[in-house]
């Protein structure tokens, strides 16, 4: 492995050493990062906490160079898990600094996240932010989403595209979000902005918290919901965020996101049976009963009936069964509560 110091910097167009005030800095950094400033430029180790950067890659070894080269300026250690890339990600990782985790083969983005949050080297950390490796955020915004987790303020600081004007979301992306926010918020009985944030920071506390099971995208909204359970304190702070990027997700959006719903139903209904079931069926019992009036009313003006009551009769039964799956589940998962009580 090239140390950062070395070729491997230079590689990507500056070694570090030499003195940020040339012209040709700016100029030298690829795919954007030109925009920060050379007087952001220093060195964690020097009075600053400690914080390290995991970036899960799979193929991108068109932007990891400039997304490693960018972390390294606000974090001492830059981690970058491999997830079986078939390019030459790992390579152009290694020349750009960071320490290199290799999985043999692709196991989905929350496995890869999940093994580099989990390495050692971050229990020495303050702050472990995570980042998307296809260069859509912005390096310095590690600022903004380490801030309170250094203070003490927050155990996960998610980085917001929307919490302040100028970033140019396409609207499918702001409609399919807003989507996405409703069931994890439902969830997790927190309010986010921006529930699929691949930008985020964490603490301690919240690494030694990282005891729960996901599988691909769903790690963001995973991550809420467990955390809110845990009682662990979540915040968001501003970045900013650009598309144009040679690789977008790997998944498309439409199948992408309706695994997310799949995965976010199936956490409500484990974790909040009383809403994911106990309102709907109380509805149904409402619906049931509107239509059972009607049915005696059209009886005596029509003479008719079957169908309202089929469907009256249909909507009673449904209701009531939602109802009490929907007390037994909330039963069931309060003696799962209390039992984990008593164990600690």
């Amino acid at each position: 492995m090239l140390d950062s110091q070395g070729p491997g910097a230079i590689y990507y167009g500056q070694d570090p050493e030499i003195d940020a005030s040339e012209d040709s800095w700016e100029e030298d950094l690829p795919l954007g990062w030109g925009d920060i400033r050379p007087d952001s430029r220093r060195k964690p180790s020097q009075g600053h906490p400690r914080t390290s950067v995991v970036i899960p890659a799979f193929n991108e070894e068109v932007t990891i160079g400039s997304v490693v080269l960018g972390a390294k300026l606000f974090a001492e250690l830059v981690i970058v898990v491999d997830d079986g890339s078939t390019d030459k990600t790992a390579l152009m990782a290694e020349l750009a600094g960071a320490k290199v985790l290799r999985l043999e083969k692709n196991s989905g983005k929350a496995n890869a996240l999940m093994s580099g949050l989990r390495m050692p080297e971050n229990a020495e950390c303050e702050a472990v932010v995570v980042m998307d490796a296809d260069g859509q955020h912005r390096a310095e915004d590690i600022v903004s989403v380490i801030a309170p987790v250094i203070a003490g303020e927050a155990d996960l600081v998610i980085g917001s595209r929307f919490l302040e004007e100028g970033n140019h979301v396409p609207g499918y992306r702001r409609l399919g979000q807003k989507v996405l926010n409703r069931f994890t918020n439902l969830g997790s009985n927190v309010q986010i902005t921006d529930t699929q944030s691949g930008l985020r920071a964490l603490s301690h506390k919240a690494i030694a918290n990282l005891d729960f099971a996901s599988v691909g995208y769903n790690i963001e909204s995973d991550m809420i919901v467990h955390f809110a359970e845990r009682g662990l304190r979540i915040q968001e702070a501003p970045i900013s965020v650009r598309y144009d990027v040679p690789n977008g997700h790997k998944k498309g959006s439409l199948s992408m996101g309706i695994g997310l719903i799949s995965n976010l139903l199936s956490t409500i209904g484990y974790k909040r049976p009383l809403v994911a079931f106990g309102i709907p069926g109380a509805l149904l019992i409402l619906a049931g009963g509107i239509v059972g009036l009607s049915t005696i009313l059209n009886f005596h003006l029509f003479g008719s009936w079957t169908f309202q009551l089929l469907t009256g009769a249909s909507a009673l039964i449904l209701g009531a069964f939602m109802c009490v799956a929907a007390f037994m589940l909330n039963s069931l998962a309060l003696l799962k509560a209390s039992m984990k009580g008593i164990k600690t």
